[in-house]
């Protein structure tokens, strides 16, 4: 290779560089060692991380960027090095969130001979097949004068319109072979291009009309209003408009939760006072929310919404959305905040406003009755004092015993519908969960990717002990680079998210969802505090709610990786205002408030 060309390894890497990407998360294997020397070269302007498990990389680049808004880098190695990371591909991909997985890939002297690793049955070296449902694009060089190109394509895709991660699988060879003389600038390629389109003017005037036209009107925010940095114009059209705002369960913190217009979480176990305002709306306007079955009590009318007779008016980025699950009455394409200052700027051009806002006392009083009920309906679980612990009262301790700037994120699982409900983020990055394909792990892991996005600030992952055995090799990661990260492992012993299906649709039929001790039948669960002393972590065991609060902040206080396995009761789950039907099984009942019949 001429001594003035960059190989194909080293464009990767010092295109990173130049996107100001401070971390690479990954896993060595014979396939990427070319791509890790020139991560060895590049030591000062970008950071390895080793993992012990290909889709922990995965997580963590996930929730970095969830944290900081800054996209990261992977690397794993060919065949199933890769093959490891689509469960966090397409984590990120439904929740859209972008990460470069730079995966390797066998040399193409080799394509198709059934080389050692190669996925190569239906067309030669594969991979790319294995992960095109759950990535924005896959781009494969097969050669190296491809690579400044495609790298510099992978990162536009992956950054605008709506985000999502983006593979670059590389040949072994094209790693090594000479790529260019110079890396593609990304000011002249994608730092210049903006998403940030701006809805309509007709439209943005039609939804003004329609709110001002509104007795009832109800904001509605997904996670679009997170992502776009709106939550600063929601609160001013919310207060200017004395408008409530409920958030779906991507939705959480884009209004601080303590809030008087905040209504809470509206879903299958909303709160009442949110679920009966979305669904007795007369206008809800939908921000970046993408009205999935949970949210939407499984589209059944008259429990989360009654679309029709309201009347939707729904704003995303991709306008695959609009339109996907309700009709609309407008719908509008277009970046969350730019909308939102669109809809500001056309306030401040209309007249008597304020009589418009006060006439919101009648609305906004009866929501206030609905919200008396809910808290009263709750209030026991707050008090009791059980072992196991009852999980309505954990969540609450642990959301108490967290300073107001931790970051908490959370695994998928039972527990998670419980924190989603009584914990209470004020930040947009309070609370941090993966909600559209739901992967177990993404809490145990993802927990690494927000220490180093926010080393600041206190990390608490909270994950059902399911979860946590699954990813249990996260604790050396944790020691080998001294991240003070706080595991809560929700020691219910059981997958008990499915239990409670089997127990509430199949009649108490339960088989494959219990952890049990083959001697005695007791509930069986390996001791996870002791498995972190074993690696060098300190670990306690809590079976009381005080203990647990009092747990918590001691962990946060150590500022070292600290494990608490806490007893908490799996015989309970949370109940609200909605519903969720599992077809052909049959329909939950909700625990509070009935079917609203416009």
């Amino acid at each position: 290779m001429p001594n003035n060309m960059l190989d194909g390894a080293q464009v990767i890497v010092d295109y990173l560089v130049r996107q100001k990407v401070p971390y690479a998360f990954g896993l060595c294997g014979h396939g990427n060692i070319q791509f890790i020397d020139a991560l060895f070269e590049r030591q000062s302007d970008i950071k390895t991380i080793s993992t012990h498990h290909e889709s922990v990389c995965g997580f963590m680049a996930d929730v970095y960027y969830r944290v900081s808004g800054q996209p990261v880098a992977t690397f794993t190695s060919c065949g199933p090095g890769s093959v490891n990371m689509p469960i966090a591909l397409a984590t990120a991909y439904l929740d859209a969130v972008p990460f470069l997985a730079v995966t390797g890939n066998v040399p193409t002297s080799q394509f198709g001979r059934g080389a050692f690793q190669e996925l190569h049955r239906h067309y030669q070296a594969d991979f790319p097949s294995t992960v095109r449902s759950m990535c924005k694009r896959v781009y494969q060089p097969t050669r190296g004068e491809q690579v400044p190109m495609m790298v510099r394509q992978a990162w536009k895709t992956m950054v605008t319109g709506r985000p999502g991660p983006v593979v670059l699988d590389v040949p072994f060879d094209v790693f090594e072979e000479a790529a260019a003389e110079e890396t593609p600038r990304p000011e002249e390629w994608s730092a210049n291009i903006s998403s940030r389109c701006g809805a309509d003017p007709e439209g943005v005037v039609k939804a003004v009309d329609m709110l001002l036209g509104a007795d009832r009107p109800v904001i509605l925010i997904g996670q679009g209003v997170k992502y776009a940095q709106a939550t600063g114009e929601l609160k001013a059209l919310a207060e200017r408009l004395q408008i409530p705002v409920a958030h779906s369960m991507c939705g959480i913190g884009g209004i601080d939760t303590t809030h008087p217009l905040s209504l809470g979480l509206v879903s299958r176990a909303g709160a009442l006072q949110a679920n009966s305002a979305t669904r007795q709306a007369d206008v809800l306007l939908a921000l970046g929310v993408s009205f999935d079955d949970r949210t939407s009590s499984s589209w059944i009318q008259g429990y989360s919404f009654t679309i029709p007779p309201t009347k939707l008016i729904h704003v995303d980025i991709e306008p695959e959305e609009i339109g996907r699950n309700y009709p609309v009455a407008l719908g509008l394409m277009a970046d969350v905040r730019t909308f939102l200052r669109q809809v500001l700027a056309e306030l401040d051009r209309r007249k008597a406003l304020d009589a418009k806002a006060a006439a919101r006392t009648k609305w906004l009083a009866q929501i206030a009755a609905w919200r008396k009920e809910w808290d009263a309906y709750i209030a026991p679980g707050f008090k009791d004092d059980s072992t196991p612990i009852n999980p309505q009262r954990a969540a609450f301790e642990i959301d108490q015993a967290l300073p107001e700037d931790a970051i908490m994120v959370s695994d998928i699982g039972v527990h998670h519908n419980w924190l989603l409900q009584y914990c209470k983020p004020r930040r947009p990055d309070s609370q941090v969960g993966c909600m559209g394909f739901g992967a177990m792990g993404f809490g145990v892991a993802g927990v690494l990717g927000a220490k180093f996005a926010a080393p600041d600030r206190p990390c608490v992952s909270v994950s059902g002990d399911g979860a946590f055995f699954m990813h249990a090799n996260v604790l050396g990661t944790a020691m080998e680079y001294n991240l003070p990260v706080v595991w809560v492992v929700w020691n219910n012993y059981a997958y008990g998210s499915i239990r409670g299906l089997q127990r509430g649709y199949l009649g108490g039929r339960e088989l494959a969802t219990d952890f049990k001790h083959p001697s005695t039948g007791a509930p069986y669960n390996p001791d996870f505090a002791a498995m972190a002393r074993a690696a060098g972590i300190d670990g306690v065991s809590v079976d009381k709610p005080r203990d647990l609060h009092d747990a918590v902040k001691m962990a946060v206080a150590a500022n070292k990786p600290f494990l608490i396995d806490a007893n908490i009761g799996g015989d309970l789950n949370p109940g609200g205002a909605g519903v969720w039907e599992l077809p052909g099984t049959g329909i939950s009942k909700p625990a509070i408030g009935g079917r609203f019949q416009p």
